[in-house]
């Protein structure tokens, strides 16, 4: 008789140990599924961060054809990627910046200077904003002109 009390005991431990197997399979399934949701949000994030960086360089590139001009500009790329000028924090396109004129190594300061000019650009995806900043020289000019923008 003590041999059939063993055998009932030995079934609940496998009861039990059944039970605990199937708690640590569900929670590294959970583990697994809240792992995947994680890692589309970060490649989701990821897209949009390219895509507004990609507006802003759009911009930098708008900014960098209309030199000597330093007007504000804004525009849309797609439905909903748009860049304009000026920095991230600023809410609405502003002008680009002249920062004077500059002597290129080798050239006689006397008679070259060239145009040096800033541009920032700020490109917006779905809410993702990314900013480029961009210092461009243009000339050669005669030096002493009153060409300044």
């Amino acid at each position: 008789m003590t041999t059939g009390c063993r055998t009932g005991n030995q079934r609940g431990f496998v009861m039990v140990i059944a039970l605990v197997m199937l708690l640590v399979l569900t929670l590294i399934g959970v583990s697994s599924i809240l792992s995947a949701v994680f890692d589309t949000k970060i490649a989701g994030n990821e897209r949009l961060g390219s895509a507004a960086f990609y507006a802003a360089a759009a911009g930098a590139e708008v900014g960098v054809d209309r030199l000597p001009s330093v007007d504000a500009y804004n525009g849309t790329l797609n439905n909903d990627e748009t860049y304009r000028s000026g920095r991230t924090p600023d809410s609405g396109p502003q002008q680009l910046m002249f920062k004077g004129a500059i002597n290129n190594r080798g050239d006689d300061v006397t008679m070259w200077e060239y145009k040096r000019y800033q541009i920032n650009a700020t490109g917006e995806s779905f809410g993702a904003k990314k900013e480029v900043e961009l210092q461009v020289k243009i000339g050669p000019y005669v030096a002493g002109t009153q060409y300044n923008n």
